[in-house]
């Protein structure tokens, strides 16, 4: 796994990493040293073999209330262009990483915390959890892929209202929308992610991740493009042991063990 870091608290339980933002007297706001640490951490998971789920979440009662915009919070001699090119970096290595990512929210995710969020494959809320695509009140655009992923969960025009009028919406509401998958009572959050995060840790590593990446990429294919990955990733199922696995334990009546081979 990566080294010491300073923004991020990491830790492992059998195949579950979970990656708190830990900046809590900033609601865990990004600063530069949190996007490198970020794009260090979700890569080295994503080649970690021995990491099956990934849970990300925030410190002291916050997910994420954004990007730090304060001097303090950018490197003033990076132009902004390179700034950005840095906050695509994570997006993308978030999108791409061959595992199931669960977003436990508690409390705000904002900006691109709110995106981050939505960026995850699962999003579980506590009941206190609030969700803005705040930019346009800090006189800035949609970013951190706010503007590929939100239509594609809220609709276009619902993602326009969201983005244009800034306003911030309640994890009820979220839930309502389609943003989230489960809204659960704060003192229960823990529980339930644990139990989720348990459940795809013991899961077929391969067959997971092509069914991530099939999804990810549906939307943006024709239905016989679709057909067609879908028979590749079979296939490459069929070949593998976790297959003939769980076609044994079928047989047997007992519960597989998955090794990702």
């Amino acid at each position: 796994m990566v080294g010491p870091v300073e923004t991020l608290k990491v830790e492992r339980a059998g195949g579950v990493l979970t990656v708190t933002l830990n900046r809590p007297e900033k609601k865990n706001a990004i600063n530069g040293a949190m996007w490198s640490e970020l794009l260090a951490t979700l890569r080295d998971a994503a080649t970690d073999g021995e990491v099956r789920v990934v849970v990300l979440t925030g410190a002291g009662g916050a997910f994420c209330s954004g990007a730090d915009l304060s001097p303090g919070g950018r490197d003033e001699g990076q132009h902004q262009l390179a700034r950005m090119r840095d906050v695509a970096d994570v997006c993308l290595a978030l999108h791409h990483l061959p595992k199931p990512v669960i977003a436990k929210v508690g409390g705000v995710a904002a900006g691109a915390g709110c995106n981050m969020a939505l960026g995850c494959d699962l999003i579980v809320a506590s009941e206190d959890a609030r969700f803005s695509e705040i930019f346009a009140r800090r006189g800035l655009s949609i970013d951190f892929g706010g503007s590929w992923v939100l239509p594609r969960l809220v609709g276009l025009h619902k993602a326009k209202e969201l983005a244009l009028l800034a306003d911030i919406i309640s994890a009820a509401e979220a839930e309502r929308l389609g943003i989230v998958n489960r809204v659960v009572p704060a003192a229960e959050l823990d529980a339930f992610v644990d139990d989720w995060a348990q459940r795809l840790a013991a899961g077929p590593p391969l067959a997971l991740s092509m069914t991530k990446k099939l999804l990810n990429e549906g939307l943006g294919m024709s239905l016989d493009q679709a057909l067609e990955a879908e028979g590749m990733a079979q296939t490459v199922n069929f070949g593998t042991e976790d297959t003939a696995e769980a076609m044994a334990a079928f047989l047997a009546k007992r519960d597989p063990t998955f090794r990702g081979r």
